[in-house]
């Protein structure tokens, strides 16, 4: 009995190849539309599948597979007589072999200009019907959905066959395929809703397998969600070692903390908290107040910029120990400048966008929540002490909030001249965090602003910051001790303002 294999694609690549493999080794080849058209363009012996269904694509394509003639021989189990009596009786014959990837839907959805029914005709029907049907039947049908694969079913089969082992694995790569392409069709048609849904799907691509996790002990690997997600998904790395699981997230940190400024900025990272940060009218001067902050702690830290690095800026973290660099694009000077520094890892993110939800997984399931996007808005916060902030102090205060909610809770920061001079980050109690972060100002305390992404449950923590020299205070309030706390700050003859939101970071 001669073996069949059914072959529709939207990847072609390396397609001619496997189908002549597959006729080398005894196969009848059958295809559909375009991945027909795409085989006898290459001279390959194929067969339409209307000579499997006796019955010819109808609607423009959109009913092709859809038929016993195809669904039947994928299906009929050869263990069971009545399945292959059924099949004779009806003149319909068994498929051993699909190969078969899904309509481009991410890659549509990605192009410019796309309109809404062009993205809708690229959900595919047949495909994942036929996929799904080849996968539970694997005993029997082998399916194949990556190129990638495509060598090595040709030389099992050249050896015989497949094992068992094996065709599972093809399959749970199947059903992973199709898994993936209804989570991406969900979420597209979900987009703008902020409600969450009673099921929810997450589609991600390997991207790249990872040295190992946040420990060696723990494996790790990195994957994409859709074709262009935005981020440190799209980011294109120029030079440098291998990408690590802590270089990615430290990455992300960075980059989420600069896109909240429009002037140049310039933040530094060290695990996801930033240890450096600063705006400034020059990319270059940014750059510096920011290494500023904590010079010991930048040693090799993850710097990103939200603005092309110019190669002035470039010289100066020539001393600087850096894992990465992050920027939308860097200046041919600046290419030239890293090229001496070939272990930094330069990852260009050109367009940093927040995409979907953001998830935290824990054992037995994830947590969802948006992304936390809200920014500063003046006319939302309450002078609440007898001193109002002057111009200069509102300038800081908008800094500091917009840093502050990137710092790990409890947070506390100072911040003097558009740049952090003092930053408590992670700590189980805000004194403590507010007590890190002046001892780390010193000196730049005096005159600074003090941000908190929190309330203070006691007038310590922020009387911590005003005999360091702190002259104004940017806060969430809603503390029971408000009162307590305010009065802490008229006394010193500072300025006070809550925001009546907070940003707890974990």
């Amino acid at each position: 009995m001669p073996r069949r294999a059914l072959l529709s694609v939207s990847n072609k690549a390396s397609l001619p190849a496997f189908a002549r493999g597959l006729i080398r080794l005894g196969f009848e080849v059958y295809s559909t539309g375009g991945t027909l058209q795409a085989l006898e363009e290459a001279s390959v012996d194929v067969k339409p599948v209307s000579a499997l269904t006796g019955f010819p694509e109808i609607l423009d394509g959109r009913v092709k597979t859809l038929h016993p003639g195809v669904h039947a021989g994928l299906l009929a189990r050869r263990d069971l007589p009545e399945h292959l009596e059924a099949l004779e009786s009806h003149g319909l014959k068994t498929i051993d072999l699909l190969c078969c990837n899904l309509y481009p839907f991410a890659e549509t959805l990605a192009q410019e200009h796309v309109t809404f029914e062009q993205v809708l005709e690229q959900i595919d029907v047949g495909g994942p019907a036929m996929v799904r049907a080849a996968a539970k039947n694997h005993a029997h049908v082998i399916v194949v959905v990556r190129p990638e694969r495509y060598g090595e079913v040709l030389a099992a089969l050249a050896e015989g066959d497949l094992d068992e082992p094996r065709r599972r694995r093809l399959a749970a790569e199947a059903f992973s395929h199709v898994a993936a392409y209804d989570a991406q069709i969900a979420g597209w048609l979900r987009r703008g809703e902020d409600d969450f849904p009673t099921e929810l799907a997450v589609a991600g691509t390997l991207a790249q397998g990872l040295r190992y996790g946040e420990n060696p002990h723990q494996q790790a690997a990195f994957y994409r969600t859709g074709v262009d997600p935005g981020g440190l998904g799209s980011a294109h790395q120029l030079q440098g070692l291998d990408l690590s699981y802590n270089n990615i997230q430290d990455a992300a940190a960075a980059a989420s903390l600069v896109c909240e400024y429009a002037r140049p900025a310039a933040a530094i990272v060290k695990h996801t908290n930033p240890c450096g940060l600063a705006v400034a009218d020059r990319l270059a001067d940014a750059y510096l107040k920011a290494y500023e902050c904590d010079p010991t702690s930048s040693y090799g830290g993850v710097v990103a910029f939200n603005r092309e690095l110019d190669g002035e800026t470039a010289k100066h973290m020539g001393p600087a120990f850096l894992e990465v660099v992050i920027a939308p694009s860097f200046a041919p000077e600046t290419r030239e400048l890293f090229e001496r520094k070939q272990k930094t890892r330069v990852l260009e993110v050109g367009n940093f966008r927040w995409n979907g939800l953001r998830l935290q997984s824990v054992p037995g399931g994830f947590l969802a929540q948006t992304w936390d996007l809200r920014g500063f808005d003046r006319a939302a916060c309450k002078v609440v002490t007898r001193r109002e902030p002057t111009p200069e102090e509102w300038e800081q205060l908008e800094f500091a909030w917009l840093a502050v909610k990137h710092v790990k809770s409890n947070a506390i920061l100072l911040a003097r001249d558009h740049a952090a001079v003092g930053v408590g980050a992670g700590q189980m109690s805000r004194v403590e965090a507010a007590e890190i972060a002046v001892r780390r100002a010193g000196e730049r305390a005096r005159g600074s602003v003090m941000a908190s992404d929190a309330f203070f449950p006691f007038a310590d923590g922020i009387l911590v910051g005003l005999r360091a020299g702190a002259t104004a205070v940017i806060q969430p309030g809603g503390s029971l001790r408000d009162r307590e706390v305010v009065a802490a700050v008229n006394e010193a003859g500072g300025a006070m303002v809550m925001t009546g939101e907070r940003h707890f970071l974990h």
